[in-house]
Protein backbone atom coordinates (compact mmCIF):
# COMPACT_ATOMS: atom_id res chain seq x y z
CA UNK A 1 0.00 0.00 0.00
CA UNK A 2 1.23 3.49 -0.79
CA UNK A 3 -0.26 6.84 0.13
CA UNK A 4 -0.74 9.62 -2.38
CA UNK A 5 -2.29 13.06 -1.93
CA UNK A 6 -5.19 13.94 -4.21
CA UNK A 7 -4.20 17.44 -5.38
CA UNK A 8 -7.82 18.23 -6.30
CA UNK A 9 -8.84 17.79 -2.66
CA UNK A 10 -5.72 19.22 -0.97
CA UNK A 11 -6.33 22.58 0.72
CA UNK A 12 -2.63 23.26 1.31
CA UNK A 13 -3.11 23.47 5.07
CA UNK A 14 -0.06 21.33 5.89
CA UNK A 15 -1.77 19.24 8.57
CA UNK A 16 -0.56 16.06 6.88
CA UNK A 17 3.06 17.23 6.75
CA UNK A 18 3.00 18.21 10.42
CA UNK A 19 1.74 14.75 11.38
CA UNK A 20 4.20 12.73 9.26
CA UNK A 21 6.74 11.04 11.58
CA UNK A 22 9.45 10.84 8.88
CA UNK A 23 8.88 14.19 7.09
CA UNK A 24 7.97 12.43 3.83
CA UNK A 25 5.42 15.12 2.89
CA UNK A 26 6.59 18.37 1.32
CA UNK A 27 4.87 21.48 0.00
CA UNK A 28 5.03 21.90 -3.77
CA UNK A 29 5.30 25.10 -5.81
CA UNK A 30 1.52 25.28 -6.17
CA UNK A 31 1.02 25.36 -2.39
CA UNK A 32 -0.30 21.81 -2.25
CA UNK A 33 1.47 18.82 -0.69
CA UNK A 34 2.89 15.57 -2.00
CA UNK A 35 4.25 12.41 -0.42
CA UNK A 36 7.68 11.07 -1.31
CA UNK A 37 6.95 7.34 -1.76
CA UNK A 38 10.59 6.43 -1.04
CA UNK A 39 10.37 7.98 2.44
CA UNK A 40 6.74 7.15 3.34
CA UNK A 41 6.19 4.47 6.00
CA UNK A 42 2.56 3.93 4.93
CA UNK A 43 1.49 4.53 8.54
CA UNK A 44 -1.64 6.52 7.60
CA UNK A 45 -0.99 9.39 10.02
CA UNK A 46 -1.45 11.90 7.22
CA UNK A 47 -4.83 10.49 6.26
CA UNK A 48 -6.02 10.60 9.86
CA UNK A 49 -5.06 14.27 10.23
CA UNK A 50 -6.32 15.63 6.90
CA UNK A 51 -9.64 17.52 7.20
CA UNK A 52 -10.64 16.70 3.61
CA UNK A 53 -9.24 13.15 3.29
CA UNK A 54 -6.81 14.10 0.50
CA UNK A 55 -4.19 11.42 1.33
CA UNK A 56 -5.40 8.10 -0.04
CA UNK A 57 -4.00 4.60 0.18
CA UNK A 58 -3.49 3.15 -3.28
Amino acid sequence: MAYKIDKELCLGCGACAEQCPVSAIKETEDGKYEINPDECLDCGSCAEQCPVEAPKAE
